[in-house]
């Protein structure tokens, strides 16, 4: 536990007024009165890049709320408090009868403390950090953790990939008994898919885990999250998942396949869902892993050979398709050198008519260009009509119901081994985890439209 020396931390300009003129100093307690009302909290430091002109205060709420200094009529000093900087931190024991599972950071939040030097909200990694901020971990595993990266889940890509997967690899050989992978949650199940492509069978459970909302807040899923990761470490599915909230509340997680997951919500931490399936299984500390299907890699393999391909061709891109788009726009990506093409259609795969001749243009010159939908939810049907059947015979080839993200990620590795059209066909149509299903479940799009009288009686019966 440690002070901050500087009784202005990160104040400057009028904020910094404000606090000299009522004689009030970083980490006391304040009652602040404003023309948008009292405010009753800790003086919080400023993050050092933040504006001059707000004051900002921890309520007993545990948020944040910033006052602007220029609006403040009065700032009473009610007490003193101290600010904390370093998560607990304690031995992790061992235990010879619990599963070995191995973290591997590379970015975003589990359990951290608030650096306000920078603003930033720093994690919390070490085995020992992680007993001290979470020490129901012990109880459910043994836990080694290693940084593989640091950086922010947007900034991944395949230099990251490429490393991460072959250190997964070489954990599992060691030794690991599951692999739980911190990861960012923006582009997390970007990650999933490319991993379930280049990890293939993997023997043992691998885990993507994030967390909404930081652990400085109370609202936070960090720790409830990563205790989830943790069990199904150790559980019975042996695939490449990301494990988040079910339901907005505590009640359990969801463990979601790699290759059917996407992020659904900028910020509920019930934000990730399974696309066009359901969920591989629900996960809590009380029941541990309940699996929802049986179709599943199970713990020590299939049969299949535990194999590791990590290949990944920088030049394909996804094009979202909108009305009135213009062919130049695909002249442009050719012309830089892309080999890849996928495309988001409208309806069942569609594009407008303009761009049928540079679509043959482009895949004449070699260009692989693959059709999904925009819509995410269902299929890709382009022998409906003629306009479907053309784009075929200009050169594209439909891919099912396989996410538009998946397969960017698919063709991207696909094209990292082969260039041969027929075989990037091939291996693009085939699937290898669940990226195309045979149909959609009957419950496979389920989507709550509030106000109709069927899901508001459900919702008062179930979830509120």
């Amino acid at each position: 536990m440690a002070t901050v020396d500087d009784p202005y931390k990160g104040y400057r300009n009028s904020g910094l007024e404000t606090l000299k003129k009522f004689d009030v100093r970083v980490w006391d307690r304040v009652k602040v009165l404003s023309e948008s009302g009292t405010f009753e909290g800790v003086l919080l430091p400023r993050n050092e890049m933040a504006d001059t002109f707000h004051i900002v205060l921890k309520l007993d709420t545990g948020y944040n709320v910033g006052v602007r200094a220029e609006r403040i009529s009065a700032i009473e000093n009610t007490g003193r408090s101290e600010g904390h900087y370093k998560v607990p931190e304690k031995e992790f024991p061992y235990d010879p009868e619990k599963h070995n599972v191995v973290l591997l950071g590379t970015g975003g939040t589990i359990a951290s403390r608030l650096d306000y030097t920078t603003g930033a909200v720093i994690p919390a990694f070490s085995p020992g950090e992680l007993f001290g901020a979470v020490p129901e971990l012990a109880d459910i595993c043994n836990l080694q953790t290693h940084k593989v990266f640091g950086i922010f889940s947007e900034d991944m890509g395949p230099a990251q990939y490429i490393p991460l997967a072959q250190r997964i690899y070489k954990e599992i050989n060691d030794g690991a008994e599951g692999i739980i992978i911190g990861h960012g949650t923006d582009t997390m199940h970007h990650t999933a898919a490319i991993l379930t492509f280049m990890v293939q069978n993997p023997p043992v459970p691998i885990i993507l885990v994030g967390s909404q909302r930081s652990s400085d807040r109370p609202s936070s899923d960090a720790a409830r999250n990563l205790i989830n990761a943790a069990m199904a470490a150790t559980g019975p599915i042996a695939e490449i998942m990301v494990c988040m909230f079910g339901p907005t509340s505590d009640k359990y997680g969801l463990l979601h396949r790699g290759t059917r997951v996407r992020k659904m919500h900028s910020s509920y931490r019930s934000a990730f869902r399974t696309i066009g399936d359901i969920p591989l299984a629900t996960v809590d500390r009380e029941n541990g892993v309940k699996p929802l299907r049986r179709d599943f890699n199970p713990r020590g393999g299939s049969g299949k050979e535990f194999k590791l391909v990590p290949t990944f061709n920088e030049k394909v891109t996804i094009l979202y398709y909108y009305p009135n788009m213009q062919e130049n726009l695909i002249r442009a990506i050719v012309g830089a050198g892309y080999e890849g093409i996928v495309i988001a259609g409208t309806g069942l795969g569609h594009i407008n008519r303009p761009l049928y001749n540079v679509i043959r243009w482009a895949t004449g010159q070699g260009v692989h260009i693959y059709m999904t939908v925009q819509t995410l939810w269902g299929f890709v049907q382009m022998f409906v009509y003629d306009n479907g059947r053309y784009l075929m015979d200009c050169g594209i080839v439909p891919l099912a119901n396989m996410l538009p993200e998946v397969a960017y990620m698919k063709l991207s590795w696909v094209l990292g081994q082969t260039n041969d059209r027929e075989e990037v066909k091939k291996i693009m149509l085939t699937p290898i985890n669940g990226e195309i299903t045979e149909r959609e479940r009957p419950d496979g799009y389920l989507v709550f439209q509030g106000g109709l009288p069927e899901v508001e009686q459900f919702m008062r019966d179930y979830l509120l």
